[in-house]
Formats: structure tokens, sequence, C-alpha cells
């Protein structure tokens, strides 16, 4: 089978145009093997001089291409025309390929590891130990410790390991860090940000630290990257880079970065888009999207039953992260939170 047949065959899978066939149209309309030096207009070898429009004829000096040029002209018009529109599908398609991507529910947060619920995504909500490693919601880090005969015990010890708290985590963090933990690697990197935790406050390096962690899978390190670009903290204010770091946070599960993506459309008049963005950061748990999606209905540039799947969206996730311990948690401590 030719090389014309195979792009035919895949142009018929697709309701589109096929690139296949733009393709075929420009490998038919080269009048010149470009392996051969070849003067276009008098035929002599060693031609060097390449028309500057199309690229697809060769002249053995400027007074052959001058000569050749009306005779040229539609062609080489055409096939500039049809060079560009190949670059078009591609970059539709290209499109169409990164907001399949981008668009895709992310996977839910993780687990509590004691009672195996949900992780809210409220920081106030949960809590990290350096000690283990491990993300506790405030309701099993405030739940009550009994000892053998039903008696409540001291509870200063990580929920998870019961290892005692200590006097300063710096040197935990640092061991986290060593042992490839993402979670310490962009804390470290948010100390360095802030001038914290005995940091001194250097944006270049909270920056590294941010990209390690974020490709050791931490969404929110991505998203603290999109800060930087946005603000230009450590580099040059880059929207571009904003952007593409928002959205590989957004992608990775981060709800803030979805709801920054959601609010950028926005600004920008995409108001399609935006709702998408908002609708998934409402199921992640983002309030804040929940409520833009009410301003955009109260205002009628969204339906109703935009609104509508909004709040079941968002009711799902409370579903998911609710729980008897948690709340008595959030009533007891004012920073125990959790939606």
């Amino acid at each position: 089978m030719s090389k014309s047949d195979n792009c035919k065959d895949s142009a018929s899978k697709s309701s589109d145009v096929g690139i296949c066939d733009v393709n075929n149209m420009l490998h038919n309309m080269s009048t010149v093997d470009n392996n051969l030096s070849i003067c276009a207009n008098c035929g002599k070898e060693g031609a060097n001089n390449i028309c500057n429009k199309c690229k697809q004829v060769k002249y053995c000096n400027a007074v052959c291409k001058k000569v050749h040029k009306k005779k040229h002209k539609k062609d080489c018009e055409e096939h500039v025309r049809l060079a560009a529109e190949k670059h078009n599908e591609e970059l539709r398609i290209a499109a169409e390929l990164h907001d399949k991507e981008l668009f895709k529910q992310p996977p839910p947060a993780e687990d509590c590891p004691i009672c195996f619920q949900q992780l809210p995504i409220l920081h106030t909500g949960w809590g990290y130990y350096s000690c283990c490693g491990k993300v506790i919601c405030s309701g099993c880090i405030h739940a009550p410790v009994y000892d053998n005969q039903g008696n409540i015990v001291d509870n200063q010890k990580c929920p998870f390991c019961r290892t005692p708290y200590p006097e300063t985590d710096e040197e935990r963090t640092k061991k986290r860090m060593e042992a490839g933990d993402p979670i310490a690697i962009f804390n470290i990197g948010s100390g360095y940000r802030d001038g914290l935790d005995g940091y001194p406050q250097d944006h270049v390096k909270a920056l590294e630290l941010w990209h390690r962690a974020g490709e050791l899978g931490y969404a929110k390190s991505y998203c603290n990257i999109g800060y930087a670009y946005k603000f230009g903290l450590g580099v040059e204010v880059d929207e571009k880079k904003a952007i593409y770091n928002f959205e590989l946070s957004a992608m990775a599960g981060d709800a803030i970065a979805r709801h920054n993506l959601g609010s950028r459309e926005l600004d920008t008049g995409n108001v399609d888009r935006a709702v998408k963005h908002y609708m998934i950061a409402a199921r992640s748990g983002q309030n804040n999207s929940l409520k833009k999606i009410k301003e955009l209905y109260t205002d009628g540039q969204a339906t109703k039953d935009d609104y509508t799947d909004a709040l079941q969206l968002y009711q799902s996730y409370l579903g998911e992260i609710k729980s008897p311990q948690r709340d008595k948690a959030a009533a007891t401590y004012e920073d125990c939170r959790y939606y």
C-alpha cells in the first residue's frame, strides 16, 4: 500500500478533513526533486538558489529566478496556502488533544491513612507530619487516644506513627526532603519564599525546590510556580509560563490552580471554558468556584443547569469528606475548619 493510500485510509476515519490529504496535495505539487540541484528555469545542475516563499524549487542564479517567477507564481502561492492549511490543522488537532487532557476530572485527594476518608482540600482540614510523612485529617489529629483501660492518655504524639512532637521540626523536615518526600521539599521551598522557619528569603531557591516537588508528583508546587511567573518572584513575569504551570497543577488535581484558570478564561471572555474549569474545581471542593458559577448564573452568563450541576458536584465532594469526628474537631478548634 502506498503512502498516499495510507493517508486516505487515515483520513476516512475522521469526520474532519485529514492532514494527510493536504500532505498528498503538497507532494503532488513538488515540481523539482529536492535531492537534485536542478534549476527550475534552465534545467542546469548545481542550482542552490531556493525560492524564498515555497522553498520547493531551485535556481542556478537570481536571473533564472526572476525569469521563472511568473511561471512559478501560481504553484508557489498554492503551495504556501496548502502549507499554511496543514499547519493550522496540526495546531487545531494539538489544541483539541490538549483540551481533552486539560478538562478531565482529576483524581480525588488521597484518603486519610487513619480513618480512610478522603482528605479535604482546605488546608485547615489536615496536617502534615514530618516524622512519617503522612497527611492526616483534622478529625484524626484531635481524636482522643485511650489506653487499655479506656482512659484518655496524653496525645502529644503523631496520630499515625506515635512519635512524640519535637520542639523544632526543621531537622525532621530536612531528613524527609533528603528522602525525596515531595511535601517536605515543597514546605522548605515555601520557607525560602517567605524567609521563615530559619530559611533566608530566596525566590530562586524556592522555585528550584518547587520544581523538584512537582516532578515528584506534588500538584500544589506547580501552582506556586505559576504564581512566581505571574508576579515575577525570582523570575521575569511571563503570563504564558504562569498559565502552563497552573495547567500542570490543575491536571494533577490542585483545585486552586483550576479556579485560577477559570478566572483567567472569564477575564478574556471565554465564559464556556471558564464554566468548565469552575465545574471541575467545584467537584474537587473549591467553594469559590461554586460561587463564581452562581454569579454567572445570576448575571445570565451561565444556565440554571450549570448552577444545579455545580451544586450537585460540590455536594458529592462534601459527602466524601464529612464525618462526625471532623465536625467535632472543627467545632472545638477554630483552625480545624475543613469545608
